[in-house]
């Protein structure tokens, strides 16, 4: 199998499972009990966790390799979706939020930097925005189809006397075993150079692989934090990357609306979890439908206009969509703001092809990890924030809010947008991909 088709079958199995519980964890919270501040700040243990372990992590995958990472990062998932499903009180929501974080951190860089080390191996320096909204568009298309079969499975309730919730929570968890066995047996090691000047030590590390799997790994842990500070370096020096990483973390000030306030919201305004439950599965299907279709817009319009013009006007309207979220007052209105927010939002996949711009082999995951890191790490700064916001005031008191920060993401792109000018290459190709 090519490894574009691989790419796309993990992002397929990677992804299925989370459409059954990303429209419940919050509404799971709740039912267990906890009130919304408190179901927030434990939501915001996988943001503080992702930033502790972002570039550590990405150091490591970039010295030891993508795979053996990855592998470890789908192990991490089983075990937070089955803390998940065990957990009872905020102290065990709070652990399942931290082995959650771990698997993010592990998961954010290997599989995105594998593949375009493999498009690199073939075509050096290809762009890879085609393929990168093709996978959005797989994204989108199976937390739909996923978020369909839950809402499905809430309403139809066969377990009485337990919550509605927990199936859907166990199938999460039965998946994740799925995507480890198609990471095992479709994803191999692509080589990739370690030639970069920054990282003298990355040549070494690599040569130490006839030492066997262990001695590999010591070497690359030495190896990583010099991989780590060439990637903080780059990103110092360079405006494209310093816009992008604050484009990334104010986005995701926005994203506390979609992911989090939406459910409470409808909650609020259809009269209960249950009901809310049930109604996020359709409404997360076709949010999810909405954003496969927002992906391949981006990359048809991206040909036209250019990539970095595409990922800002996509996160403009992102903005846009979550403030009107704000302001409606009846549950259509909401979700069709909502439908709006992730159609647009599948336009990110621009942002992802201008960071693999601006990184290089030698430091792709941790390029990808420190712009990851400062999204999780702004998450879980913002989500307990908004929280009391929203305990103290109303939830759309909240969501406009955060709605309002996310617009200054926009002046994040500028950057980029001068760099494609300067580059003249505002239709990229990757057809080799």
């Amino acid at each position: 199998m090519s490894p574009t088709r691989v790419y796309y079958v993990l992002t397929f199995t990677r992804w299925f499972p989370t459409g059954f519980v990303v429209g419940l964890f919050v509404l799971w919270a709740l039912d267990l009990g906890l009130g919304t501040a408190q179901a927030m700040s434990a939501l915001a243990a996988i943001g503080l966790v992702v930033a502790l372990l972002e570039l550590p992590t990405s150091g490591f995958t970039d010295v030891f390799g993508r795979r053996p990472v990855y592998v470890a990062a789908a192990v991490v998932q089983i075990a937070a979706a089955a803390a998940y499903l065990t957990a009872s009180s905020w102290g065990t929501y709070l652990l399942a939020g931290a082995l959650m974080g771990v698997f993010r951190a592990l998961e954010s860089g290997p599989l995105e930097a594998w593949f375009v080390d493999a498009v690199h191996e073939r075509t050096p320096g290809a762009d890879v925005d085609q393929p990168l909204a093709r996978a959005g568009s797989i994204i989108g298309a199976s937390m739909a189809a996923s978020s369909l079969l839950s809402g499905g499975l809430v309403a139809w309730h066969p377990m009485e006397g337990r919550s509605a919730l927990e199936l859907p929570m166990a199938l999460f968890a039965v998946l994740t075993v799925g995507h480890l066995v198609a990471v095992l047996a479709l994803m191999r090691e692509v080589p990739h150079l370690h030639t970069d000047a920054a990282t003298p030590d990355l040549a070494e590390a690599v040569e130490q692989t006839s030492a066997g799997p262990l001695g590999r790994a010591l070497a690359s842990a030495k190896a990583a934090p010099a991989v780590v500070v060439s990637g903080l370096r780059l990103v110092a020096t360079s405006a494209v990357l310093r816009g992008l990483v604050l484009a990334s973390g104010l986005t995701s000030v926005v994203m506390v609306v979609q992911e989090t306030f939406m459910p409470i919201r409808l909650a609020e305004l259809v009269g209960g979890l249950d009901t809310a439950g049930a109604l996020m599965g359709p409404v997360a299907a076709v949010g999810w439908g909405a954003f496969s279709l927002g992906a391949v817009a981006a990359g048809r319009v991206s040909r036209r206009i250019g990539v970095a013009r595409t990922a800002l006007l996509g996160r403009a309207a992102h903005c846009a969509g979550a403030l009107v979220m704000g302001v409606v007052l009846g549950p259509v209105a909401l979700v069709a703001a909502y439908l709006l927010t992730y159609g647009v939002f599948g336009s990110g996949v621009m942002h992802r092809a201008l960071l693999h711009r601006e990184a290089s082999a030698s430091n792709r995951a941790t390029v990808l990890s420190i712009d990851s890191m400062v999204s999780f790490f702004a998450f879980a700064v913002v989500s307990p924030s908004l929280g009391l916001l929203a305990e103290r005031t109303s939830t759309q008191a909240a969501v406009v809010t955060a709605a309002l920060v996310g617009l200054v993401a926009l002046v994040g792109y500028l950057p980029a947008l001068r760099a494609e000018r300067v580059r003249g290459d505002s239709s990229p190709a990757a057809a080799a991909a």
